[in-house]
């Protein structure tokens, strides 16, 4: 177990570093593709380096409870809700702002649902993630310029992101119950693409010309931080919410 645990750090610790290279090169795939295109694209990729670790797991969909479903439908618009605002958010405001703000405030954000659903609370872990969140508050110098400034600038979509973000992880916590992780994650992102897909501009998306190597590479980033970053983030969130409250949350 210990061995797994020292694993999973230096996993979300490499995740992480996907996620923080991904804000800037979101912000420069901005300039050749729409918002909905994008989502799309960096689900379908998503979906596609999921796929071959689905080997030898079988799934017999008839088994999946009607909570499962209802789980990952919830999930899945949660991920399109969050990749709109991270988009538009890393495309008006400095992608820079959005990746302090968001990995400060979700930690609390989720500490809160968390709370709130299992009714328990622990002023010392509050504390802890507090200090955090003071820090990134900071860095982003929200207490000279103030919070109105902070607000009406356009980084309302990465308090969307934050937000969506820590109901998702409690969700996804509880989502992983009854069905296996990996197949977990490849029908939260099939569902994602499957609703983004009714957004897209297909025009736009098949005009290949715009694909030069410059987008191809940072969207290779934004895309490394969903394929590896998040999924295994998902896997974690189990663990995160465990480590949070060590008790069983009711299921979603």
């Amino acid at each position: 177990m210990k061995l797994k645990s020292n694993i999973m750090f230096l996993l979300m610790s490499l995740a992480m570093f996907t996620w923080g290279m991904a804000w800037t090169s979101a912000k420069i795939s901005n300039e050749y593709l729409g918002y909905n295109n994008l989502v799309f694209l960096r689900f379908f990729v998503g979906l596609l380096t999921v796929l071959p670790f689905l080997y030898k797991r079988t799934l017999i969909l008839s088994k999946i409870s009607l909570s499962t479903i209802f789980n990952i439908l919830i999930t899945s618009i949660l991920f399109f809700i969050y990749n709109q605002c991270f988009f538009i958010g890393t495309d008006i405001v400095k992608p820079g702002m959005g990746g302090v703000f968001v990995t400060t405030t979700n930690p609390l954000i989720t500490f809160i649902i968390a709370s709130i659903i299992s009714k328990k609370f622990s002023a010392l872990k509050l504390f802890s993630i507090g200090v955090g969140v003071i820090g990134g508050l900071l860095i982003l110098d929200i207490f000279n310029q103030g919070v109105s400034a902070f607000l009406f600038s356009g980084n309302q979509y990465f308090i969307f992101c934050s937000v969506s973000w820590g109901i998702m992880t409690v969700i996804m916590a509880n989502g992983q119950k009854r069905i296996d992780s990996i197949w977990y994650i490849a029908l939260c992102y099939f569902t994602t693409s499957l609703i983004a897909l009714f957004f897209i501009n297909p025009v736009e998306i098949l005009n290949y010309s715009i694909y030069d190597s410059r987008f191809l590479l940072h969207f290779l980033i934004v895309c490394s931080a969903m394929s590896f970053g998040t999924s295994i983030y998902i896997i974690a969130s189990y663990r995160l919410v465990l480590l949070f409250f060590p008790y069983p949350l009711s299921p979603c």
